[in-house]
């Protein structure tokens, strides 16, 4: 979900920015682009989950720009789960990512959201194959948009709230 995700969300704040002109300024950018995000009002950061931890890219550009993300309002994402909800190892998917406690310190994030995410086995390595070939019912897209486009109305509506010249950056 990670990078469709953001691409999700922002495309839903540039169609409320068309009905709200000049509210709001969405950009996507992948994490290793940004150098700052002093421009921005806000920032929401997501990521895949993978071995209960977020993706190298997304760790390291809260190593990187903590302090200036603690600066301004940050929410942060995650694409975890895939598989049948009902299933105890699905469920355990959804935890969180060890390295969430020390991201919100660092980002002094509003919030976190756990999103189920999406397995296609052409994205995968051999050795991931095989795994997929062995745990069943994995491969597939579970991702809840009507949770996700939830999620970003109520962003939209707080930052939106906030100054009528918000620039935001979706991280993924």
């Amino acid at each position: 979900m990670r990078a469709q995700g953001a691409e999700r969300i922002r495309t839903d704040w540039r169609v409320r920015s068309v009905v709200n002109p000049g509210c709001a300024f969405w950009h996507l950018r992948a994490p290793d682009e940004v150098t700052s995000v002093r421009e921005y009002d806000s920032v929401v950061i997501g990521s895949a989950v993978y071995v209960d931890q977020w993706r190298e890219p997304a760790r390291d550009l809260i190593e990187r720009l903590g302090s200036e993300l603690a600066e301004r309002p940050v929410w942060l994402f995650s694409s975890g789960p895939v598989g049948d909800p009902s299933r105890t190892v699905v469920q355990k998917m959804g935890a969180d990512p060890v390295d969430l406690p020390a991201m919100m310190r660092a980002t002094r994030a509003r919030e976190h959201r756990m999103f189920a995410g999406r397995l296609e086995r052409h994205h995968l390595t051999r050795r991931e194959r095989v795994a997929l070939a062995i745990f069943k019912n994995f491969e597939g897209d579970f991702r809840p948009w009507g949770e996700i486009e939830n999620w970003a109305d109520r962003i939209y509506a707080e930052t939106a709230a906030a100054t009528a010249d918000t620039r935001a950056l979706a991280l993924a």
